[in-house]
């Protein structure tokens, strides 16, 4: 598998004017993150076969400390998987409406994979930055799911191993998705007023519900995150989505490709719980 470092440059996002650095992820760092646990799993997890998850927790640094999130398959069939969350640090860092969220990642190139960077608190609050899953290989999947809206996104910049900028902007009255410099997705309908929640970044292992499992022959998985950094309007600006449609707006139409990814796509437009990622 590719872990080099990214070559090259991609098309920077647009920067609001006005606004401020609030949080670097340092994954290293015990302040910011807390590693193998958390409460979008039941119990705090490790394991989550409800949401069609191999995943077995495990705070061990080499599986996200890096930025390098990996997993390995385990003897009794699950994975070891990595995962960090601002939920019970030191800092305790929330995304809160008007916020914008910058990452660059690198996909993973395995059948089975399934990385994201979301959000999460109280057993809701949840925005999908992205996931992906190489069974649909030019396919990334944005969603809202605090007022259920999403967008199955096909690019020929997405694909195994390739590296791409994300930009997330959490808006109050719209949740706008850009890629690669390029706004991809504005849904309409926001995060309301007091939203906030927590960060976490991981990669899951699909369990073959919705998506297919690894292959016997694969023992390991990774993607990567070489930079995730969130910015805030400074007091006085407007913030991002603010003026978008109105809250009250109807539900943005769901767009899903065929096969095992609009089966998914469904159910989380009928209200389900199929992919929280």
């Amino acid at each position: 598998m590719d872990e080099s470092t990214p070559s090259g440059r991609l098309p920077a996002p647009r920067r609001a004017a006005g606004s401020q650095v609030v949080f670097i992820a340092d994954f290293t760092s015990a302040a910011q993150w807390v590693a193998g646990r958390s409460w979008a799993y039941p119990d705090g997890g490790p394991v989550n076969p409800r949401d069609d998850k191999l995943d077995y927790l495990v705070p061990d640094a080499g599986y996200s400390r890096s930025g390098v999130f990996r997993a390995r398959r385990r003897p009794d069939g699950r994975w070891n998987t990595g995962l960090l969350t601002t939920e019970g640090s030191e800092e305790g860092f929330t995304v809160r409406p008007g916020d914008v969220l910058e990452a660059r990642v690198r996909l993973p190139r395995e059948t089975g994979a399934w990385p994201a960077i979301w959000t999460w608190r109280d057993g809701d609050q949840e925005i999908d930055v992205f996931e992906y899953h190489p069974d649909n290989p030019d396919l990334l999947e944005f969603t809202n799911h605090v007022r259920g809206t999403n967008r199955y996104h096909r690019d020929d910049a997405v694909r195994p191993g390739a590296w791409v900028d994300l930009r997330t902007e959490f808006g109050r009255r719209s949740v706008n998705w850009w890629l690669n410099g390029e706004r991809v997705f504005e849904d309409g309908r926001g995060v309301g007023r007091d939203w906030r929640a927590y960060l976490i970044v991981n990669l899951s292992v699909c369990a073959g519900r919705y998506h297919p499992p690894p292959p016997p022959e694969t023992t390991g998985m990774s993607f990567e995150v070489s930079s995730l950094v969130v910015r805030r309007p400074a007091p006085g600006r407007v913030p991002p989505g603010a003026t978008a449609a109105a809250e009250t707006a109807p539900a943005a139409t769901t767009t899903g490709p065929e096969g095992a990814a609009g089966a998914s796509e469904s159910a989380t437009a009928s209200g389900g719980d199929v992919e929280l990622a």
